[in-house]
C-alpha cells in the first residue's frame, strides 16, 4: 500500500513540474492550487516534495529542479520579498538545506544559513521570544508567539551546529522553553498563539487565529507541537521536549474520529460538513515516526505510537488520497487552511501532501525529510 501511494505522489509531482515550470503552488477552494511565484510561506513544501522523489528515484530530473527552485530561494532572501514573518524554516529547509542533505550543495548550505540570519532579525530581546507575524512594534502582533515555529527552530538549531556561534542555539531553546511554558495547557493540549508585552515580556493570554476559539485546540496546530518539540529534543537531548512531545501526541491520538482523520479543530462541534484537516493528521504522523526514532525497543509509548502512525497512514492512503485520479494536482484531499477566515477550508494544501509523502519515505525507506543533517 505504501509502495503503491509513494508511486503516485511521484508521478504527481512529476506532472506538476512539467506542466507548471518554476511555478510555485498556492491554496485555493477549488480542488486545484493556483500557480505563481514564490511569495508565501508555503513553497518549501512543494520543492522539500520534489527532492523526496529525487531520494527516491534518483531520477536527475528532480535533482535539476530541486537546485533551480533554490536558486529562486536565493533571490528571494536576498530581495527580502514578503519574508516578514517567522516562517523561514518552512522555506528554507525543505529548499535549501535538503540541497546541501542530499547533494552536498555548498551554495544551498550558504543559503541555509543566510536565511537563518534573517530569522534571528524576528528574535525580540526585550520579550525573549521570535516574533511570529509583522514587524518590530506591530501593535497586533508585536508580542505573538504561534505554535507552529517550532517547527523553524530547527533552522536556528542547525546554524548553531555549522557554525558553533551558540546566539542560534542559545534563542532557539530560551523560544522553545517559551512555547513549552506558554503554548502548552496543563491537559496536554496547546494554544495556536500566545500574547506578550513586547516592552517587557510579561504574558497576557493565550489566543487562536485560525482555530475555532481562543481556548480550543486547532489540530494543526497541536500536530506542529508533536513535531516540533521531537525535534528539539533531537537537537537538545533536553528530555521535557522529548515528554512533552509524547504527550502532545496522545492528546492528539486520544481525540481522533473513527477513521483516524483529525477534523480541523479538536473543540469544533461534529456534524454533517464540519471540515477535516488531513494535513494535520499527515503532520501528526511524522512527529509521531520522529518520537519513535528517539525510543527504546522496549519503550511501553512505542506501541500505541506505532497503532496510531499505522492507522492514520492507512485511512490517509485508502480515503483520502488522489491514487487513481491522475489529473488530481494535490495528493490528499480535504485539508484546512483557515476555516473561519473561508481560507481553504476543505481543498488540497501543500504542506499536506509534503508530510503525507514525507511520512510514507519514513515508513519504506527511513528517508526522514530535510529538518535535520542525517
Amino acid at each position: 500500500m505504501w509502495q503503491r501511494a509513494i508511486e503516485d505522489a511521484i508521478q504527481k509531482t512529476r506532472r506538476n513540474i512539467e506542466a507548471f515550470p518554476m511555478q510555485f503552488p498556492h491554496i485555493t477552494t477549488e480542488r486545484r492550487y493556483d500557480w505563481g511565484i514564490n511569495r508565501d510561506w508555503i513553497e518549501g513544501f512543494y520543492t522539500g516534495m520534489i527532492w523526496l522523489c529525487y531520494e527516491y528515484t534518483g531520477d536527475p530530473a528532480f535533482k535539476e529542479t530541486g537546485l533551480r527552485h533554490v536558486e529562486d530561494y536565493r533571490e528571494r532572501l536576498a530581495a527580502k520579498r514578503n519574508l516578514d514573518h517567522h516562517d523561514i524554516g518552512f522555506l528554507y529547509l525543505p529548499s535549501a538545506l535538503a540541497s546541501w542533505i542530499v547533494e552536498r550543495h555548498e551554495s544551498g548550505r550558504r543559503l541555509a544559513l543566510d536565511a537563518a540570519e534573517h530569522l534571528m532579525t524576528r528574535w525580540r530581546e526585550a520579550g525573549q521570544y521570535i516574533q511570529a507575524w509583522g514587524p518590530e512594534g506591530d501593535p497586533q502582533n508585536g508580542g505573538r508567539i504561534i505554535v507552529d515555529c517550532m517547527m523553524n527552530l530547527p533552522l536556528l538549531y542547525w546554524a548553531h551546529a555549522q557554525t558553533n556561534d551558540d546566539r542560534y542555539r542559545k534563542r532557539a531553546v530560551l523560544h522553545a522553553e517559551k512555547s513549552r511554558r506558554y503554548l502548552m495547557r496543563g491537559d496536554d493540549s496547546s494554544y495556536h498563539t500566545f500574547y506578550f508585552d513586547p516592552a517587557d515580556g510579561k504574558p497576557i493570554r493565550g489566543g487562536t487565529h485560525q482555530g475555532f476559539h481562543d481556548g480550543s485546540t486547532w489540530t494543526r496546530g497541536q500536530a506542529w507541537a508533536i513535531y516540533g518539540f521531537a525535534l528539539s529534543y533531537r537537537y537538545t537531548g533536553d528530555p521535557a521536549y522529548l515528554e512533552t512531545a509524547k504527550r502532545a501526541a496522545r492528546y492528539f491520538v486520544d481525540r481522533l474520529p473513527e477513521d483516524f482523520v483529525a477534523y480541523w479543530d479538536f473543540d469544533a462541534p461534529v456534524e454533517p460538513g464540519t471540515p477535516r484537516d488531513s494535513s494535520a493528521s499527515a503532520i501528526a504522523a511524522c512527529g509521531m515516526l520522529e518520537i519513535l526514532a528517539h525510543l527504546g525497543e522496549a519503550d511501553a509509548d512505542r506501541g500505541w505510537l506505532n497503532e496510531a502512525v499505522e492507522r492514520s497512514m492507512k485511512s490517509l492512503v485508502e480515503n483520502y488520497a488522489t491514487i487513481g485520479e491522475p489529473e488530481e494536482e494535490g495528493l490528499i484531499k480535504h485539508g484546512s487552511y483557515h476555516v473561519r477566515g473561508g481560507l481553504g477550508p476543505d481543498d488540497y494544501m501543500i504542506w499536506g501532501d509534503y508530510y503525507y509523502l514525507e511520512a510514507l519515505l519514513r515508513l519504506t525507506k527511513g528517508i526522514p525529510g530535510y529538518w535535520y543533517e542525517r
